[in-house]
């Protein structure tokens, strides 16, 4: 059964459960396949590969996309994530800006971004700011997992840190925003 959703509010409906069709196994085989991992995964990897298949993998309806979730956790490069339409989309929003300026202060202090922090990070931003929803969360998203989308960007976001933790070769969450902020004009 998947973890419920790190963050509430952005819709009303609940979504339905999502049936997980890969396990630790086709995570630790994905990170072979892209050399993001070389060897056989230390203990802390291997828990990580289980944390990963549990929230990512119902969110896949197949191995392609459960790679293109995992491509996100290991691959970062805030230059060509704002060169995309996506992002000039998202950064023209009127609040995006702000959002991203309060989300690297939130950041900054270093604190490993679980799924309580998380909540936390995004109340904050809720209770400190006049923005619901797509104005906070797809610049939140866009930043963090490099795309813009829905809750299953907020499971890959929640795994950056715990994956760094693994020593598995990934920018945490406080080096993607302090990089993305960086990058903007």
């Amino acid at each position: 059964m998947s973890e419920p959703l790190p963050i509430s509010g952005e819709n009303s409906q609940q979504e339905p459960e999502h049936v997980n069709l890969f396990s630790s196994a086709d995570v630790a085989a994905i990170l072979k396949e892209n050399g993001w991992l070389s060897s056989e995964p230390s203990e802390a990897q291997s828990a990580w590969c289980v944390r990963a298949a549990t929230l990512l993998g119902p969110q896949a309806q197949d191995r392609a996309a459960l790679a293109g979730l995992l491509r996100l956790v290991f691959s970062y490069d805030a230059r060509n994530i704002l060169q995309t339409t996506e992002a000039h989309v998202v950064m023209s929003r009127s609040a995006a800006r702000d959002v991203l300026r309060q989300l690297a202060l939130l950041l900054l202090n270093g604190m490993e971004l679980t799924t309580d922090r998380f909540r936390e990070v995004v109340t904050q931003l809720k209770d400190g700011m006049d923005v619901r929803s797509r104005e906070l969360f797809h610049p939140l998203r866009l930043a963090l997992a490099g795309r813009n989308g829905e809750r299953e960007l907020d499971r890959v976001i929640l795994l950056l840190d715990e994956a760094a933790a693994a020593d598995f070769a990934v920018k945490t969450a406080r080096e993607r925003i302090l990089e993305f902020c960086s990058a903007l004009d």
